[in-house]
């Protein structure tokens, strides 16, 4: 084995899925000589658990559960300037991001053989404030969508997001925000929804920003501006298809770096994570080639600019 690989899990994740798969992914790691295993105790407890791991020699961390633990394992490599690889096993709600880095991260012996002895891809992140995203940040109505799917507990998987998203259509408000990428002076407009995107995918079943690359130097900017219910249920459904783009109500921009003003700080999500600004204006940069993720084909892997 040339790596030294630490499993971390995160039990809640999925609404419970990780911890019954725990066994499963122990037992597929363990055959190919893994045995370093950890569990996250509470949210965001991987983040601990994966600077330990570093401190402790780690060379690549496998994180167990969904795009919010992968995020948090990969900020905790990326604040210590680490060059440790990251693989995803899936056992989270929408997987967003494997969709898009094109692993098998349900398979979980395949994946136990990549993090052994697989290549790694490097691919840009995301910066906002203080975080790094690999997947998404973003602002609005998405916000409302993941504060809704908190308090739903009967429907699994990406269901969920598609039943809280078509529930917020009818009752959002919409936010007022100028992006502006420097190509010129932006006026604050009424936005349903604002998605700073490195990938492809997001909400389980949208294909948000279908021309992102995770390779390319650039974030995608998919603003939405507010329209009526009936319009941002046609828009969903365009998202599904990943059709949106070119849409009268949707601006869709790709620079390294985009500042964004509000009325107040805002509520935002990286990764699924919910932040709260410190500020009104906020800048979300592209930082390039700054992690390494395993994936089947190293640095020929679909992961640039790949949706599925």
């Amino acid at each position: 084995m040339t790596e030294r690989v630490a499993v971390i899990i995160n039990p809640a994740s999925g609404r419970g899925r990780g911890a019954k798969a725990a066994a499963a992914i122990r037992d597929a790691f363990s055959k190919v000589g893994v045995s370093d295993f950890r569990e996250s105790t509470a949210r965001g407890d991987e983040r601990r658990q994966a600077d330990r791991a570093l401190q402790e020699g780690a060379t690549t961390l496998v994180a167990c559960g969904g795009d919010g633990t992968w995020s948090n394992v990969a900020n905790a490599i990326l604040s210590a300037g680490s060059q440790a690889r990251l693989a995803c096993v899936a056992t989270g709600t929408g997987n967003d991001f494997a969709k898009t880095l094109g692993v098998p991260a349900s398979d979980f012996p395949t994946m136990a053989k990549l993090a052994v002895e697989g290549p790694a891809t490097l691919i840009d992140v995301g910066r906002v404030e203080q975080y790094y995203f690999v997947n998404v940040s973003g602002f609005g109505f998405d916000i409302a969508v993941i504060e809704d799917v908190e308090s739903i507990n009967w429907l699994k998987g990406d269901l969920v997001y598609l039943y809280s998203a078509v529930k917020q259509l009818f009752s959002y408000p919409g936010f007022q925000c100028a992006v502006n990428s420097g190509a010129g002076v932006v006026a604050k407009r009424l936005h349903l929804m604002l998605i700073i995107a490195n990938a492809t995918n997001f909400g389980g079943v949208f294909r948000i920003a279908p021309n992102a690359s995770l390779t390319d130097g650039k974030l995608d900017a998919i603003g939405f501006i507010d329209s009526s219910p009936l319009q941002r249920m046609k828009l969903l459904a365009a998202v599904q298809k990943g059709t949106h783009i070119g849409h009268p109500n949707v601006i869709a921009e790709q620079a390294q770096k985009f500042v964004v003003e509000f009325d107040s700080p805002p509520a935002y999500e990286t990764d699924g994570e919910y932040r709260r600004a410190s500020s009104a204006r906020l800048e979300i940069s592209c930082v390039p080639q700054a992690l390494r993720v395993v994936t089947p084909t190293g640095d020929r892997s679909p992961a640039a600019g790949a949706s599925r």
